[in-house]
This record gives structure tokens, C-alpha cells and sequence, in this order.
């Protein structure tokens, strides 16, 4: 299968959905960064997305982004992860990624911090928020993440940049609206709090599935992948 023709089309398909999505909100379409989601697809389809134009790509585990990133080394992309961080993964994460998406506690925040100092890097951090309770998924409480937020400031690499939701899958993009625009709110309070808060400029938010919905309630960040690679397999590709 020739990917670089497929991802092509899928992209612009998503770009469309986006820039529709934006007009309708009064945004600038500069604002969204896309973020291409290869969880499970393997280094041909990191180096096809990359050839098309793709600079940010998203991966849930650490140890699949190491292996992408050694056989694609020679491009330059910007990894985001996306996924739940282990404690004793923190030095791989620190090196391997330059946005982490999933910080839901004190510990962790801490924890990459003294990471990247040790390796010279200093990642940019999303705080991941938990809205609706759900026991199987990651996040920090509302009243967590001001503490978090605390925290951060006495950091010595690492910096907050916004925060991140998953919402509860649904199968309707309006039900993840509500989601969506709490973590809005929950920014915009944080932010008008202290001046130490305004570089929350980040609002990591919407799927596939429901990518309008989260950009018009604000998205800055869009993690998508089915819509650009089609199923997702069961087990990491080739």
C-alpha cells in the first residue's frame, strides 16, 4: 500500500474539518496544532506522515516512541506523549519527547523535572484533568491541578503549558462538548489567578472523532489518528 498518497488525501480531509471548524468559532486556523496520533503504526507510516508535511506526532507509550524515533532518527519532529507516564519512566520521557501531555500529579511534575535537568532537556508539560470520575482513565481532580500549578513554579527545566482531557468516548461529538468547554473555563480561572499562570496557552482536547467540537471550543492542540491512518491495528505495524 502506498501511504504517502493516502495519508495525503486523509490530511486534507482533516485540514478541511479544521479550518470549517475554526470559521465557524472565529478562529485563526494558526491556533490548532495537529498533532498525528501513531499509536501502533510502525516507522513507515512516522516517515510517509512526516514526508507530507506532518511535524508533530503523538505516541501513548514511551518505549514505541524510542523505537520509532532510532529507525526515523534522520527527520525532525516535534513527539508528543500523549499517554499515561509511569513514574520510573520519567528519564525516557524527559529525553525522548518534547511535549508530555499526561502530568496528573505533584510527584510526576517533580519527578521530570529533576529528569530533564539531568539530561539537558526541558520538555514542555500539559496538565491531563479528570472532568468526568472515570476509573479507567488518568488525571489530576480540578482542586489537584491548582496544586500542581503551585508546584510548577519552583521548577528548574520543565514548564506548564496548558492542560489536556480525554472525555468519555461517546460515539456523539456533542456529548464531549461539555468536557471540552469546562476545560476552557478551568484554564481561563487558572490563568486570570496570577500573572505566574499566563502561559497556560494550551488546551489539549479532541479526537478523531470529534475534532470540530473541540476546536470550537477552543482545541489548540488535536490529537488525531484514525482520521489520518485509517484503523488502528491491534498490534504495532511495520
Amino acid at each position: 500500500m502506498e501511504l504517502e498518497p493516502l495519508i495525503t488525501a486523509n490530511l486534507n480531509a482533516v485540514h478541511a474539518r479544521i479550518a470549517n471548524a475554526a470559521a465557524a468559532a472565529g478562529r485563526d486556523t494558526t491556533e490548532i496544532c495537529l498533532v498525528a496520533v501513531s499509536k501502533r503504526f510502525g516507522p513507515r507510516y512516522v516517515e510517509a506522515a512526516t514526508a507530507v508535511g506532518l511535524t508533530d506526532m503523538g505516541e501513548n507509550k514511551v518505549q514505541e516512541a524510542l523505537q520509532k524515533q532510532m529507525a526515523t532518527g534522520a527527520r525532525r519532529v516535534t513527539w508528543h506523549l500523549i499517554g499515561h507516564l509511569q513514574s520510573n519512566k520519567t528519564r525516557k520521557a524527559a529525553e525522548a519527547f518534547d511535549w508530555i501531555h499526561s502530568v496528573d500529579s505533584v510527584d510526576l511534575l517533580r519527578r521530570l523535572d529533576r529528569a530533564a535537568a539531568a539530561c539537558g532537556r526541558s520538555p514542555h508539560l500539559l496538565i491531563q484533568v479528570d472532568l468526568a470520575d472515570e476509573a479507567t482513565k488518568h488525571g489530576a481532580p480540578e482542586a489537584e491541578v491548582r496544586r500542581i500549578l503551585d508546584a510548577a513554579a519552583t521548577c528548574r527545566t520543565v514548564e506548564v503549558r496548558g492542560l489536556m482531557v480525554l472525555p468519555p468516548r461517546s460515539q456523539d461529538p456533542e456529548d464531549t462538548r461539555p468536557y471540552f468547554r469546562r476545560l476552557r473555563e478551568l484554564r481561563d480561572e487558572l490563568r486570570a489567578a496570577g500573572p505566574d499562570r499566563s502561559r497556560l496557552d494550551h488546551l489539549s482536547m479532541g479526537m478523531s472523532h470529534d475534532i470540530e467540537v473541540a476546536v470550537e471550543e477552543g482545541a489548540t492542540m488535536v490529537r488525531v489518528g484514525t482520521a489520518l491512518f485509517g484503523p488502528r491495528p491491534t498490534a504495532t505495524t511495520l
